[in-house]
């Protein structure tokens, strides 16, 4: 997939203030400082799309940007924030929740995992809760440039050991780095692939 255009749309705190939606949607979504800001950046080829922040926890709101005109990419809070005060924290579970179990619009969900450590309880959670409301996914491992490629891999295959507790069967795997550019090209085209599919 040629990214052409990419757009910022809109934010919303809430599902009932998004957007109508009018194109399929393909959300990302991570623990805080995973690099989903990054990977955003690197997948529509604009370096200010999406703002990364040096502190965790920077997006509190659903952002909305259309890319090519064709898709929405979705930019969901972090599940993981915890500088903020625990009304704060639990309001962004309970949008974010009803943005992934209702949203007509919503395609696909990519999650993002920090490719450097062990399997985390709130990742694994996270996506148990996926897979138990029926939400299609995909994961990404980032930050894979940090570790040598034999070290992620077995990150990855840690994760999906833990995983399979859990769920049957293996989701679809993505291994990127915003810094080598690695993985892009295979985001786009699952991205390609789905839109054709039209799941």
């Amino acid at each position: 997939m040629k990214i052409k255009s990419a757009r910022f749309a809109t934010s919303a705190d809430s599902v009932d203030a998004c957007p109508a939606a009018q194109l399929p949607e393909f959300a990302f979504i991570g623990r805080s400082n995973v690099g989903k800001s990054s990977l955003i950046n690197l997948l529509t080829n604009q370096k200010g799309l999406a703002k990364v922040s040096a502190q965790p926890g920077h997006t509190r709101l659903i952002n909305f940007f259309v890319v090519n005109e064709e898709w929405c990419l979705v930019d969901l809070p972090g599940y993981g924030y915890a500088r903020a005060p625990k009304s704060e924290r639990d309001r962004f579970n309970d949008f974010v929740a009803d943005y992934l179990e209702f949203r007509e619009g919503l395609t696909h969900v990519f999650v993002l995992i920090d490719s450097r450590h062990d399997p985390q309880n709130i990742d694994v959670d996270f996506v148990t809760w996926l897979v138990e409301k029926g939400v299609p996914f995909s994961l990404i491992f980032t930050k894979a440039d940090k570790l040598k490629p034999s070290k992620v891999k077995a990150n990855r295959d840690l994760f999906l050991a833990a995983l399979a507790e859990h769920i049957n069967g293996q989701p679809s795997t993505f291994i990127t780095s915003a810094t080598s550019k690695e993985g892009r090209m295979d985001v786009l085209s699952a991205i390609r692939d789905l839109m054709k599919s039209g799941s």
